[in-house]
This record gives structure tokens, C-alpha cells and sequence, in this order.
């Protein structure tokens, strides 16, 4: 996969989001449980992630 982390993101994102604009404030919210992770693009419900090597 070259680098990149699928995390599954939660189904309430898509169920309470309004518009693409909330969805990603949802998700970046929502990523902050992996804080060593980088979404790069959002695909099927997974973020796409590449990890920082900085702890």
C-alpha cells in the first residue's frame, strides 16, 4: 500500500453531516484519536492515512 493507512471512519459522519464541508470537519475531528496520521484522501468510507514517523 505504499506508505498509506485505511482507517474506517465512523458511519454517524456521513449519517449527520450536511454538506462535504461538515463531513470533513467531521472527519478531521474524528481523526484526532490518531494523531500520528495524515489523511491524505477520504475513499468507500476509509480515510486514507500516511503516517508521521514523529512521536
Amino acid at each position: 500500500m505504499n506508505g498509506q493507512y485505511r482507517v474506517l471512519l465512523p458511519k454517524w459522519i456521513w449519517k449527520q453531516a450536511a454538506n462535504k464541508e461538515e463531513a470533513k470537519q467531521f472527519i478531521m475531528d474524528y481523526m484526532k484519536h490518531y494523531p500520528h496520521y495524515r489523511v491524505v484522501a477520504v475513499k468507500n468510507g476509509f480515510a486514507i492515512c500516511q503516517r508521521s514517523e514523529e512521536l
